[in-house]
């Protein structure tokens, strides 16, 4: 992983809002429909678009067309190969 995809991830990890959502994953362990991400949030509609977009733009979240809806999947590797990144940091 290059230092601008880190870069990336991290900016997107920023934001207290954009980690409850990953933090709900760990709950769900499947995926989050948008409706489900709006509703744990005590934001606009907008705002929560802005997140997910920022999470799907690091790559962390992989959006899937539903019919109407749209899903978000958690991208595992992505997120393990950050740790592990930031892992080599510490040694």
């Amino acid at each position: 992983m290059d230092n601008k995809k880190i870069e990336k991830i991290s900016r997107a990890l920023s934001d207290a809002n954009r980690i409850a959502i990953l933090q709900e994953f760990k709950k769900k362990k499947d995926c989050l429909y948008c409706a489900e991400v709006n509703d744990m949030l005590d934001l606009t509609q907008p705002s929560v678009s802005h997140h997910l977009k920022q999470l799907v733009d690091a790559e962390l979240l992989l959006p899937q067309k539903e019919g109407r809806n749209l899903k978000y999947v958690l991208n595992q590797q992505i997120l393990d190969d950050y740790i592990a990144c930031l892992t080599e940091l510490k040694d």
